[in-house]
């Protein structure tokens, strides 16, 4: 193994062991800056000559299948590695950048499962969340900034419904995230045809119970997303939009007709990571701290249906509609208020954002 090779799976081990969600590699004029994502924070970790920086790239992309003599162009690729005795699934994206290629490694345990009721910091939520899983059709959105633990709580919901009310349960997703023996995943190939559109038609000649699509990213996932809810399927998917609310009028702007939005759309939930009061630290953790992982954050839900659900869809038609439910800005403040979130994640997650 020579030093590079080295250098790459010392940072690489370094990540995984504290705990860290994403590696930064930031060429700079000087010298190369290696961050680690702990909870919602950059911390500097390691300071490389700018000679290095360039030959650590190119491992990285070359572990990953990705084209080593092309840096004009963003890319991304994927490969797992075992440490520790566990698998991890390490998806790369490259940016080029004034001094040279940026590179963000996020990792993805591949093992590690949340038990069904540590999905929400508040136990109520997550069996209002199961219960809407034993619809027989319908559709599901989940919505949220992207790493807020989306897929996450998707796989978890969706390990404990196959177990309990044995159906064929069937993922569509770009990439695969997480390795799954109790579902069927199918992965997103554009170059070998297999879009987003074209792999959901072909997974509803395969018999599905549920299926779950990565993203509904444009108007063609979302019309056959909702056709396939009309058609005796409980779909599943994600959406980026700032609240729950934001997800019937993003269907609308897909150009989904309005009466069949009323007719499968179940529930929608927009989801945050929020960061939970240390027991063991008075204000600020330290990066050490932080190393105890995702005991250190939790997800907090708020969940559209019902009466409330329909109300928004009449604002969303332009008619006059009174919703009232338990908004982000809600649970927030009662997590607060109990001691269990810092207050810092008020003003992260509701002052910058009037409408929660």
């Amino acid at each position: 193994m020579n030093t590079i090779e080295k250098l790459a799976e010392r940072i690489i081990i370094d990540a995984v062991r504290n705990h860290a969600s994403d590696i930064h590699i930031v060429p700079r004029r000087d010298d190369t800056l290696i961050q680690l994502r702990l909870a919602n924070k950059l911390i500097p970790r390691l300071y490389l000559p700018k000679e290095e920086c360039e030959r650590l790239i190119s491992h990285f992309k070359f572990t990953a299948s990705m084209d080593i003599g092309e840096k004009r162009r963003p890319q991304s690729g994927a490969y797992s590695y075992q440490i520790d005795g566990q698998t991890f699934g390490f998806r790369f994206s490259t940016l080029p950048s004034t001094y040279n290629e940026s590179l963000v490694i996020r990792i993805l345990p591949q093992q590690e499962q949340i038990p069904f009721y540590q999905i929400s910091l508040f136990p109520a939520m997550t069996r209002k969340m199961l219960a809407l899983l034993k619809h027989a059709h319908g559709l599901i959105v989940f919505t949220g900034p992207t790493g807020s633990g989306k897929t996450t709580t998707l796989y978890s919901l969706l390990n404990e419904t196959s177990h309990l009310f044995n159906r064929n349960v069937i993922t569509l997703e770009d990439p695969i995230e997480k390795v799954n023996d109790m579902v069927l995943q199918v992965q997103v190939n554009e170059k070998a045809g297999v879009s987003y559109a074209a792999g959901l038609k072909a997974i509803l000649r395969h018999d599905p119970d549920i299926i779950m699509v990565g993203e509904i990213r444009d108007a063609e996932t979302a019309k056959i997303a909702v056709r396939a809810a009309l058609t005796g399927h409980l779909v599943l998917s994600t959406m980026h939009t700032r609240d729950a609310k934001g997800a019937i009028f993003r269907l609308a702007e897909f150009g989904v007709n309005p009466i069949e939005i009323e007719q499968t759309l179940v529930a929608v939930t927009a989801q945050r990571l929020v960061e939970l009061t240390c027991p063991f630290c008075q204000n600020e953790c330290s990066p050490y701290c932080h190393c105890y992982g995702r005991l250190k954050r939790a997800s907090v839900f708020e969940l559209l249906a019902g009466k409330a659900l329909y109300a928004t869809m009449k604002q969303a038609r332009g008619e006059d509609a009174v919703i009232k439910y338990r908004t982000l800005k809600d649970i927030i403040k009662k997590g607060i208020a109990l001691g269990f979130i810092k207050e810092k994640e008020y003003e992260r997650w509701v002052l910058d954002n009037d409408s929660i």
